[in-house]
């Protein structure tokens, strides 16, 4: 099972001329398919009048075949979403989504220049794009004292966690999620921590 992957960290644009039509690449960081869907709106409102607005994305991980989707808006079948989809999938990254604006520059390239012209944009984007990594995390509760939450929280932050909830009663009860390839170590640690007294439940 795949722990962690990839996923975009900025917003990248790149803009090219070909055979007189002028091509603008949007990438960017696509966890779902609604994101997919407001960008496309977007690239409406800030490059209107275009004459196709492409697209293709991968929400999930690299290997997700089934929250991904692609369009041609218009260019003949195949040559514009399905190319761009490969390339997307062929970057090994998570949660990506790319958009291609073309205007239209009377000279018309053929199914197969317009696949090479949609996925150029995109081929150069994925050289320069910045990415981080996402943890598959595990959600866990854990119960601590008042004088131990610094360091839980210190040492739940350090294995890459994230804190979901604290509640304070006579004790302290933390829900957070970890990173799945970090448990053992964490489990390990916090128990020489505590001398054994801390141990977290995680979700089955």
């Amino acid at each position: 099972m795949i722990e962690q992957y990839r996923v975009p960290s900025q917003t990248l644009v790149i803009e090219e001329e070909i055979k007189h039509s002028r091509f603008i690449s949007l990438l960017f960081h696509c966890p779902d398919a609604e994101v997919m869907k407001q960008m496309l709106a977007q690239a409406k409102i800030d490059y209107p009048g275009a004459s196709h607005y492409c697209y293709a994305f991968v929400a999930g991980m690299p290997s997700n075949t089934i929250d991904m989707g692609s369009s041609d808006d218009g260019e003949p079948a195949g040559s514009a979403g399905r190319p761009m989809l490969a390339t997307l999938q062929g970057a090994q990254l998570g949660e990506i989504g790319a958009l291609v604006v073309r205007y239209f520059g009377g000279t018309k390239l053929g199914v197969g220049g317009l696949v090479r012209a949609y996925s150029s944009g995109i081929k150069q984007g994925l050289n320069n794009l910045s990415t981080q990594v996402k943890f598959i995390r595990q959600a866990a509760k854990l119960k601590c004292q008042y004088s131990q939450l610094a360091d839980v929280e210190h040492l739940i932050q350090k294995y890459h966690g994230v804190i979901v909830d604290r509640r304070f009663t006579e004790a302290v009860e933390l829900d957070f999620e970890l990173a799945l390839s970090h448990r053992d170590h964490f489990i390990l640690e916090l128990a020489a921590m505590s001398q054994g007294c801390l141990i977290p439940e995680f979700a089955v």
